[in-house]
């Protein structure tokens, strides 16, 4: 009648037992099989089955059991992880961490080519560290002998680490007691020569016949299976930096095998076979909380490069998790970004979403500006993966707030982050509140590089705004930009305006774009004018070939009031043509430097006429400059060959700010560099290319009379300090209402230019140069004259007074 109430437990079993393993059963007495948790999908584990009916007898049954419970005891990296585990009568359910045996694992590892060979050199170095570490805590720490050590007993799990299994025969460390016996007769031969010796037996010591089964395995990792004994003899394929420890391991004396930590230490040192990059690396993540903060910045800089080197599985289930936790509770900083953006591109896309878009969110909430900055400078390598309202609600409400910053670097960051965000932006965010800040930008900031990145942003993201806003803004933005005293702005927007032309209706052309441009073809700086004349005829070839037939008119305005783009991909191909390449804040001298727009190129503007009945604009010919460098005094030194910078690039310019002036900068907007912590990322601003010529020192920036134009210095700001409790601020004295920012637009109070001033200014900078050339041609004359009457002797001159 008990019957009734007895249950069967393999039916509790919490965990589905999916396909089996095959080919381990010449190593295992159990029956592996892939598995998971019942109700979750996500969770894999690995199931060891030992079953009295299909074949198991009671002795194996035994000594399964016996195994259950030395893995239960035995914690550790390097050794299998336990999880559950299920005994009945006939029946032994073992529940581990998802893995595989380590023969299959290798034989998957693709050798096609240099690269994968050296990926599995490192796996398989890391692989071998690892088993030596777990039998290093077996021996010395535990007290135990593994008496099993071969490729059957290694396991892989999904993180590429291999763990020590087949703990049957495991047992604690007496030289006295026989060796187990094994049995499966294949494993007999990964017994050590002293089981059969009793004399070698007494040399024995707790780890001799342990030391004998890492020899065995690496063996089979460089050489295949082991047929006989005497296979040791030979090295094969063994690496020559291994070699000497191999030939210990297998030493016919049990006295002569090193200690497992013996092995480590010698290998770990510098030329052994344990000491390359991947092993340090991942050392370092496993120490990282302990770490000093200087040495996580260098090791999170240096890590970029090496990833590339490392198996990719490895870096997807290993490290990233490691630099992920160390993110969240190790205050790793900002130095972390990189090597962490960089290995989310293996993952899939909800892993993604899962696993690195958290990070992002809390890193755009930092308050820190180097945090800050380095985000912004990796923005392009996951804006592919935020999806629209987590840019909206979650991350542009903090962007958005360095259009206002009192550092230069974060306003110029923030303006090209825009590029990446404006195809997830909404219509508010997009079409008020980036146009509202471009305008004040353009408008009234004092840089002139920011300035110019803004006008070649907007004509990037023209494609993604609503076409009424297209049409009352792009024409009053690019114009005004042809006005502005920085010549690489006035460049810029020239190209924005033939980039962006086929949004413009022709009556905008002939009435506002070409009176516009035809105010540059008398343009101080050459380059200027150059490449106003070449938008200029693209300009009026277009109204030509209208005018000539007038059917083509519906054609060429096709696109002004097509709908804003939803395609990520297009606001870089619309741009290829033209884009700025590097733009310099430094201030240019007159007659000191070529004028040529300070970007030392011409460019290839492409041809306003997209019709294909129409002819393109003549492309520009490549030149070559000779750019005068000017030293301290004046003077020319060396006149140096400057060939183009090319316009048909993507990249985007960056200010060119001397440390002093940079530290000038920060101390008249009331902030420290200390207390800040931005002397790093100041000092780490890349340089400008737009012009090769040296730049000037930050006394000759400073001055107003080797200027072309008088700036608005930053201390005339008057922002406050960017910190964690006030870096939000705007700046009311430069923002625009918000009921009136599209005015803004058309105001160019700001930016007029009188003509006939800047022509006298040029003038009288000339004659300054002239005198100054003349004066020195005038000392240098009295210096030559002096030495031509001989040398001075000592006290010469009171000998012709006496």
């Amino acid at each position: 009648m008990w019957s009734f109430f007895s249950r069967d437990a393999a039916k509790d079993f919490p965990y589905e037992i999916l396909e089996q393993v095959n080919g381990t059963e010449e190593f295992l007495l159990w029956k592996l099989h892939k598995g998971k948790k019942k109700g979750k999908t996500d969770e894999h584990v690995s199931i060891f089955i030992l079953d009295a009916k299909t074949g198991g007898n009671n002795t194996q049954l035994e000594v399964a059991k016996s195994a259950v419970k030395r893995l239960k005891t035995l914690r550790h990296p390097n050794i299998l992880t336990y999880i559950d585990s299920l005994e009945t009568e006939n029946c032994i359910y073992l529940v581990t961490e998802s893995v595989e045996p380590l023969s299959f694992n290798l034989s998957s590892l693709p050798t096609q080519n240099a690269k994968d060979k050296q990926q599995k050199d490192l796996f398989i170095a890391w692989g071998l560290f690892q088993v030596t570490r777990g039998l290093s805590f077996l021996n010395n720490d535990g007290n135990l002998q593994h008496n099993c050590v071969c490729k059957g007993s290694i396991f892989v799990n999904t993180a590429g680490e291999w763990k020590l299994g087949g703990v049957e025969y495991t047992a604690p460390s007496n030289p006295s007691q026989p060796f187990p016996v094994k049995l499966l007769p294949s494993l007999s031969i990964y017994d050590p020569p002293e089981k059969s010796d009793s004399s070698k037996h007494k040399l024995a010591s707790k780890w001799s016949s342990d030391m004998w089964g890492l020899g065995c395995l690496i063996w089979e990792v460089f050489n295949g299976v082991i047929n006989s004994p005497s296979s040791l003899k030979s090295l094969g394929n063994i690496p020559k930096l291994l070699a000497p420890v191999y030939c210990e391991l297998v030493g016919a004396l049990p006295s002569s095998r090193p200690n497992p930590s013996e092995v480590i230490s010698k290998c770990r040192k510098a030329g052994g076979y344990f000491h390359n990059d991947l092993v340090e690396s991942l050392l370092f993540l496993e120490e990282i909380q302990i770490k000093e903060a200087n040495d996580k910045t260098r090791f999170f800089s240096s890590l970029p490069p090496l990833l590339d080197s490392f198996p990719a599985n490895l870096s997807r289930h290993k490290i990233l998790p490691q630099l992920i936790n160390a993110f969240d509770f190790g205050n790793a900083g900002s130095a972390i970004l990189a090597p962490m953006f960089k290995l989310g591109s293996l993952l899939s896309e909800e892993e993604y979403q899962k696993r690195i878009v958290p990070c992002v969110i809390k890193l755009f909430s930092s308050p820190d500006r180097a945090t800050r900055a380095r985000l912004l400078q990796q923005l392009e390598f996951f804006a592919n993966h935020l999806l629209p309202n987590t840019v909206n609600d979650q991350i542009f409400p903090h962007v958005v707030n360095g259009f206002v910053d009192s550092n230069p670097v974060i306003r110029e960051h923030t303006v090209k982050s825009i590029l990446f965000l404006a195809p997830k932006l909404n219509y508010n965010n997009l079409n008020v509140e980036v146009l509202r800040h471009f305008a004040r930008l353009q408008a009234s900031d004092d840089q002139g590089g920011i300035r110019t990145n803004t006008t070649v942003c907007l004509g990037k993201v023209a494609s993604f705004l609503h076409p009424q806003m297209r049409q009352k803004v792009l024409v009053s933005a690019f114009t005004r930009a042809l006005r502005d005293p920085f010549p690489p702005a006035r460049i810029g927007g020239l190209m924005a305006l033939a980039a962006t032309q086929h949004y413009y209706t022709l009556n905008q052309i002939s009435q506002s774009v070409l009176p516009s441009l035809c105010g540059l073809t008398s343009d101080p700086e050459r380059e200027v004018r150059d490449q106003a004349f070449k938008v200029i005829k693209g300009f009026l070839g277009k109204l030509e070939k209208v005018s000539e037939d007038p059917s083509l008119k519906e054609s060429m305005e096709a696109d002004v009031n097509a709908n804003a783009s939803t395609d990520t991909s297009h606001a870089s191909s619309t741009w290829a043509g033209w884009a700025v390449n590097a733009v310099t804040s430094k201030f240019y001298k007159g007659k000191s430097v070529d004028k040529s727009g300070g970007d030392g190129s011409e460019s290839n503007v492409p041809s306003p006429v997209k019709s294909a009945a129409t002819t393109a604009a003549p492309s520009v010919d490549k030149v070559t400059r000779q750019v005068a460098k000017v030293n301290s005094n004046g003077a020319d030194e060396e006149n140096v060959s400057d060939s183009e910078t090319n316009w048909e690039s993507n990249d985007w310019g960056d200010m060119n700010l001397s440390v002093k002036a940079d530290v000038q900068e920060k101390e008249e907007d009331g902030w420290n560099v200390d207390d800040e912590d931005w002397a790093p990322l100041e000092t780490a601003a890349p340089p400008a290319t737009l012009s090769r010529t040296n730049a000037p020192s930050a006394s000759a920036t400073a001055s107003e009379s080797s200027t072309s134009f008088t700036p608005t210095t930053t201390s005339s700001r008057k922002t406050e300090p960017a910190t964690a409790s006030n870096w939000a601020t705007s700046d009311n004295a430069t923002m625009k209402s918000e009921n009136n920012w599209e005015s803004s637009w058309n105001d160019t109070s700001e930016w007029k230019m009188n003509d006939s001033a800047a022509m006298e200014k040029d003038e009288a900078r000339r004659q300054r140069e002239e005198k100054r050339n003349q004066r020195q041609k005038e000392l240098e004359a009295k210096r030559n004259a002096r030495q031509g009457g001989g040398p001075l002797r000592l006290g010469a001159k009171k000998l012709a007074n006496d």
